[in-house]
């Protein structure tokens, strides 16, 4: 059992938990993700690591309610427990001092991208970061993102804060003024795609952190595969991130809506 050390809504239906797991706190790396389950019967869902805190003990996740499982979760309590937490997961992003780095996040997929911000950053990158929503309430974790970068362009869909545009906007406007050595994305499959198609049309290499299905998380069941440039790849064993250039994204698109 692992024990909720705080709780915090940072939307109507996105919720921020602080969970005991010592021994993940310890060995977390950006990239890597967790699954977790609420009861002995209940599913399991994959969540990245959003943050670590190796002096509590405690491992920071951040959840979206959106279906039965993950509505469990977030109405979880602070002293109440969740079942259990295996990790962490998957390979940890590759961090290097490169230059400039954009990173670019969808909704809930800025959770996920919050440690990798960071871990660029500390790396002694410039790191521009776009935060894009449909709406101003949607926005998560901007002043955290302020804090780990040089500059954070917001977007929204219908201008309610920041500028009103698609990521991708945001993305070709820093492109177009400046050389950016890398691009990371992390959001919604069909905003990953096209990030991904206006990133090769200026030659700006490209991370995508994938988040399809996935049961398992140990590349035992094949529910998360994926064609990486041709090749069948496992995203909880051999992601979550790839070369976003070489990802069949229509093929990931057609599995999540089947």
């Amino acid at each position: 059992m692992n024990k909720i050390i705080s709780k915090e809504y940072l939307s109507a239906h996105v919720v921020k938990l602080e969970v005991e797991a010592p021994l993940i706190a310890r060995a977390r790396r950006a990239g890597h993700f967790v699954i977790v389950r609420v009861g002995e019967k209940g599913e399991r869902i994959p969540l990245t690591i959003a943050g670590a805190d190796i002096v509590r003990g405690t491992v920071t996740l951040i959840v979206q309610a959106v279906g039965v499982s993950t509505r469990k979760i977030c109405a979880l309590e602070v002293g109440q427990a969740l079942t259990d937490i295996v990790g962490p997961l998957g390979q940890a992003t590759h961090v290097t001092k490169i230059g400039t780095v954009v990173c670019a996040g969808g909704g809930v997929g800025t959770a996920p991208l919050m440690p990798i911000v960071e871990a660029f950053y500390e790396a002694g990158n410039r790191v521009v970061v776009v935060l894009a929503a449909r709406t101003k309430e949607l926005i998560i974790l901007e002043e955290q993102m302020r804090a780990h970068s040089d500059e954070v362009i917001v977007m929204t869909d219908d201008g309610s804060y920041g500028t009103k545009g698609l990521v991708t906007n945001g993305v070709e406007s820093i492109i177009l003024r400046e050389k950016v050595n890398l691009c990371i994305t992390i959001g919604p499959a069909v905003m990953m795609k096209f990030v991904a198609e206006l990133t090769r049309k200026y030659e700006v290499p490209t991370v995508a952190s994938l988040n399809t299905i996935m049961v398992d998380g140990t590349g035992m069941c094949g529910a998360c595969r994926v064609s990486v440039g041709g090749q069948t790849k496992f995203v909880c064993v051999d992601g979550p991130e790839f070369d976003a250039h070489q990802v069949n994204f229509d093929e990931i698109l057609m599995r999540l809506r089947s």
